[in-house]
């Protein structure tokens, strides 16, 4: 049973931190949920949540409905994640567009550790687990390779953008933003929360209504995506952990050419600002890289975010204790 202050509280920072890694294209709520000890619960969450919850509610009352889908740790999480993406997708775009080989950096390591963390749970290794790792890693590579569209904002396709993105940020390894960004939605529902944020700080009700229009759209293809794709994975869990767990690790092993911190841009694009960001990029050497490579700087970056899984599995491993 949760002691409800302290135990709430470090779910909503939890979800502070999976809220700034899904801004980011190339890292993964998914991820930070599974090094902090709550992916699990996760899954089962959203599994349990469904329209028997109103019929419980009617046949129970509210408290008995609400324990049954866990729905404290549900909002405390939510309530992270809804306040860090609201916060930080400004911070993290700027920091991306003026400091990336810092931040890919610390990335980097970040997603090194988290290898190792999801890597280490499983029990033992099969052709069937072993084909999965290698399944997960080509797949999760191809997606960092792939060529992005051109970037849309109708309503169809935010809906798809949405149902499609949250299935990859649910998953380890496999970024949500970043896919929306191969979609070609990236720059509009980035640009979208920011417009929605400065028209709240303005009460300018005009931006506010098509900003909420634009999100809503949105956020209801990833409820929908979000509740059928939980099904599937909480039955590979239950069923095949080994293997899932392998195809996670695969992933997370595969993304590790996206956030590599030296980049060599083959085209640019215009983003919802106006202004040219890169479109097309491939991985370079450190020495290939034109400027500064910060090289000393991006290995202590790495070193750190290395670190940060390790003190976030123990402090997750203590308090869920």
């Amino acid at each position: 049973m949760r002691k409800f202050f302290p135990d709430y509280f470090l779910i909503t920072l939890k979800g502070l931190a999976m809220g700034a890694a899904d801004v980011v294209p190339g890292v993964s709520g998914g991820t930070i949920a599974f090094i902090s000890g709550i992916y699990q619960e996760l899954i089962d969450t959203i599994n349990k949540v469904d329209f028997t919850f109103f019929s419980s509610w009617k046949k129970n009352g509210f408290k008995i409905a609400w324990q049954q889908i866990n729905g404290s740790f549900l909002l405390a999480l939510l309530s992270g994640i809804f306040i860090s993406i609201l916060t930080f997708s400004k911070i993290i775009t700027h920091l991306l567009a003026t400091q990336p080989i810092m931040v890919w950096s610390f990335f980097f390591g970040l997603v090194i550790a988290s290898i190792f963390f999801v890597g280490k749970q499983i029990d033992k290794f099969s052709i069937g687990s072993i084909s999965f790792f290698i399944l997960g890693t080509v797949l999760s590579y191809y997606i960092t390779i792939a060529e992005p569209v051109a970037s849309p904002d109708s309503y169809p396709y935010l809906f798809l953008s949405g149902f499609i993105a949250i299935i990859a940020m649910i998953l380890p390894g496999i970024s949500g933003a970043f896919i929306l960004v191969l979609m070609g939605s990236y720059s509009v529902v980035i640009g979208t929360i920011n417009i929605f944020r400065e028209a709240l700080l303005t009460f300018n009700i005009e931006l506010l209504v098509q900003s909420i229009l634009k999100l809503g759209t949105f956020a209801i293809g990833a409820i929908l995506g979000l509740k059928l794709f939980s099904k599937v994975l909480h039955w590979m869990f239950d069923h095949h952990r080994n293997t899932t767990m392998a195809l996670l690790t695969g992933f997370m092993l595969g993304s590790l050419n996206k956030v590599w911190p030296w980049k060599k841009v083959l085209s640019t694009r215009i983003d919802s600002h106006g202004n040219e960001v890169a479109f097309m990029e491939k991985s370079i050497l450190p020495q290939n890289f034109e400027g500064d490579n910060l090289l000393l700087v991006a290995i202590l970056l790495m070193i750190a975010g290395f670190l940060t899984i390790f003190i976030v599995e123990k402090v997750g491993a203590k308090f869920s204790k």
